[in-house]
């Protein structure tokens, strides 16, 4: 199997993103530059996070236009896993890969803090391996991380169980006071219909080693390591 991480001008969480899969998932990786439209033959596709093209106009809108953007479109649409991170998850959105959208935090100020998240569902290439109501800690780093979609989206959402994510306490509990940047339901993470996109906000390539404070991330690589090894036999 092979991963390929986006790398755009301004990303800033590539190199986390691409250690992460080598060194600790131990699998072949490849950096793929925004002004190539070649996958290079990547069985999974990494959106990292960091701030594409400067954030201008508005956080992802300018990164959907890349050329490698156009491919990974094709690539999901034809079932490929792709796992979009903060901004990652904020492009994915603007090229309509996920509903929904990424808006300034409701406090209008950057976060950088541990936030601990509730696994919604284990029906994903991404969480299969934990369990359901499990809560991890990873941290965050973003201004536009308040998730919103319409009511219709939000019921699709939860009726086809495609929350992947919610902010919580460390016990689990989905609170107001867990919520970090006013996201609706204390939405931290969403898959697409066919489930093989994710994109959340919370950082899992910033989490990967217990030195970072977490190692709950790396579950998250793993499980599509394994996704991919058992799609393959």
């Amino acid at each position: 199997m092979k991963f390929g991480v986006l790398v755009f001008p301004g990303s800033n969480c590539d190199h986390d993103t691409y250690n992460v899969v080598e060194n600790l998932v131990g699998q072949p990786v490849t950096f793929l530059w925004h002004a190539s439209s070649d996958l290079e033959g990547c069985d999974a596709i990494l959106v990292p996070g960091g701030f594409a093209y400067g954030d201008y106009l508005r956080t992802g809108a300018i990164a959907k236009f890349a050329p490698i953007m156009q491919s990974v479109t094709k690539f999901a649409n034809n079932g490929g896993l792709v796992l979009g991170i903060c901004n990652g998850f904020q492009i994915l959105c603007e090229s309509g890969l996920l509903p929904g959208a990424l808006m300034r935090n409701a406090g209008q100020n950057y976060i950088c803090k541990q936030v601990h998240l509730r696994t919604e569902t284990i029906d994903s290439p991404f969480t299969h391996s934990l369990a359901k109501g499990r809560v991890l800690q990873m941290p965050i780093g973003h201004m536009e991380g308040n998730y919103f979609c319409d009511v219709d989206t939000l019921a699709r959402l939860n009726a086809q169980d495609r929350i992947a994510f919610r902010y919580a306490t460390t016990s689990g509990e989905v609170t107001k006071q867990a919520n970090p940047n006013g996201s609706l339901e204390n939405i931290a993470g969403i898959l697409s219909e066919g489930r093989n996109v994710l994109g959340m906000m919370p950082h899992p390539d910033r989490s990967s080693e217990t030195l970072l404070g977490s190692a709950d991330g790396l579950l998250l690589f793993k499980a599509m390591a394994e996704s991919l090894a058992t799609a393959a036999k």
